[in-house]
């Protein structure tokens, strides 16, 4: 359980206190508490962001200097600190100073004097007791839930049983799937909406083993506690929210293996991830089965805009990335893992603007995710519904590799080089008179032939395939000077007998030089 501050007060160990500080503090939570002695500000950063941890200190790292402990003061009560308590030992401060309670009444933060005959081990085992071996925590939350989870003769199943345990303890829950999509949603209050609790919850990386104290997180002043838990063979996230932050992380953690326990004796199978069935599905170009699993995953296929799959991103700079992207847009993400790989899709939300930056958006988070230069990125914008959701997975899962092959300094690849190269796939299989057209417009370099029209031929390459027509770019991928590249552009003008650059002239050489590629690659 949680005391608040003024129950702290009540405890023998704060007999003789004196509140010197903003008293509108005292019906703040305490969970925890620790000795503070440090000599600066930076020093606080070792507590970490606990918004309900008592601190004690002797102000002995800023003895006699009233100024820095006004800034320690005023670092405490930002860091969200319930009550600053001051010691007495005969080496400490034995005057708060009237500077001190002012900054501290200014801050909002309750400033605590305490008797000189307390000692620290006094407070800490006092406040300690409380919190751990209290009535609340006895009686109440563990019992009320194990009453509730185990009774088999009221409940037919165990979401009823949980929901009747959260209701009557004042708690919610959630289970997620690995791809962090919601198989069983028990919620009792609406402070904060379940998007916002997942957005963090996956911007946090969530990991470990079940049984340890779970990860807290604050969801718009909404206190979650997160972590894994295995239900049979599969692995899930739970995350459970305290609404009146009355628990300790260490009482929720015994909440939450007391519902594991619970699944197992209800022999609880989740329902199935239709999200990810339903991306799962259009993967596979199954798309009577994506039809069907549309009602299901709450999906309307007309609001997807973007199919995406990643290759070499690691999971955390995705949540991160995800994360923010959600939060700056009201654009939502689902996607699927494995291994080294994601599959997803960009979707509009209710709370979407009606805007016309949507792909716009969408290209800023990948040009974010292509600064992971091991990463591979590959995407089709524009999509219609759930027939063009599978034609753009179908051609992602085409070309993807030897896309690679044909633009390898690429990190991020559009539908436009995709469909390029799946052509040159088709051209390549096919044969026939198509293929030898754009296999003898580089003719004239093999007939040239020797070290001279292999250079000229690996010049216009890069020139039309890697650097965008810029000869400064050709010049730095090929270490050469740009007026070499110049001088070479001339010269393969003079070869071909056209302008490199020409508009009716580039198409059909960038097809032959991608074709060219791509026969290399896989030869």
């Amino acid at each position: 359980m949680k005391l608040t501050v003024k129950e702290c007060l009540e405890l023998n160990a704060f007999a003789g206190a004196e509140v010197l500080a903003y008293e509108k503090g005292l019906t703040c939570n305490v969970s925890s508490v620790s000795v503070f002695e440090g000599t600066d500000e930076e020093d606080l950063n070792l507590f970490g962001n606990n918004r309900s941890e008592m601190l004690l200190t002797g102000f002995l790292g800023a003895k006699g200097d009233v100024a820095k402990q006004c800034r320690l003061v005023e670092k405490i009560a930002r860091k969200g600190c319930p009550a600053l308590a001051v010691f007495f030992d005969g080496r400490a401060a034995g005057k708060v100073d009237d500077n001190v309670v002012a900054a501290a009444e200014k801050a909002g933060l309750t400033l605590i004097r305490m008797a000189p005959e307390i000692r620290y081990g006094e407070a800490i085992e006092g406040i300690m007791d409380s919190i751990l071996y209290g009535e609340n925590f006895n009686n109440s939350l563990i019992n009320n839930t194990v009453f509730h989870l185990l009774n088999f003769e009221k409940h037919s199943s165990f979401p009823d049983a949980v929901r009747e345990a959260a209701i009557n303890n004042d708690f919610q829950l959630i289970i997620l799937s690995e791809e962090f999509n919601p198989v069983l949603t028990v919620e009792t209050r609406h402070k904060a909406t379940i998007a916002d609790a997942i957005r963090l919850g996956r911007e946090s990386t969530i990991t470990g083993d079940a049984g340890k104290v779970y990860t807290q997180i604050d969801v718009n002043g909404v206190l979650t506690y997160w972590g894994p838990v295995n239900i049979g063979s599969d692995k899930y996230f739970m995350f459970i929210v305290d609404n009146e932050d009355v628990y300790t992380a260490g009482e929720m953690t015994k909440l939450a293996e007391i519902i594991e326990l619970a699944m197992g004796m209800w022999k609880y199978t989740p329902e199935r991830d239709a999200k990810a069935d339903f991306i799962k599905a259009l993967i596979r170009g199954n798309k009577s089965f994506a039809y069907n699993l549309q009602d299901e995953a709450r999906i309307d296929a007309q609001d997807i805009i973007c199919a995406f799959f990643f290759k070499g991103i690691s999971r955390d700079e995705e949540a991160h990335a995800f994360a923010e992207f959600e939060m700056g847009t009201d654009l939502e993400v689902m996607h699927i893992n494995e291994d080294d790989e994601t599959y997803g899709m960009i979707l509009k939300t209710e709370h979407t603007p009606a805007d016309t930056e949507l792909l716009s958006k969408c290209g800023a988070l990948f040009d974010r995710l292509k600064e992971n230069r091991a990463g591979r990125i590959f995407h089709v914008m524009g999509v219609n519904g759930i027939e063009g959701v599978g034609d753009a997975y179908k051609l992602i899962n085409e070309s993807w590799t030897f896309a690679q092959n044909v633009f390898p300094y690429k990190r991020v690849f559009t539908k436009y080089e995709l469909t390029l190269v799946n052509n040159c796939i088709n051209i390549q299989i096919q044969g026939g008179f198509v293929h030898k057209n754009y296999t003898e417009l580089l003719e004239p370099f093999r007939q040239m032939g020797g070290s001279k029209g292999r250079q000229l031929l690996e010049t216009l390459e890069t020139f039309v395939l890697d650097a965008g027509m810029s000869t400064g770019k050709t010049a730095q991928i090929m270490d050469v000077h740009t007026n070499t590249v110049q001088y070479r552009l001339k010269k393969i003008n003079e070869l071909l007998g056209v302008e490199v650059t020409g508009s009716r002239t580039t198409p059909g050489l960038t097809m032959a030089l991608a074709l060219k590629r791509l026969e290399r690659a896989v030869s």
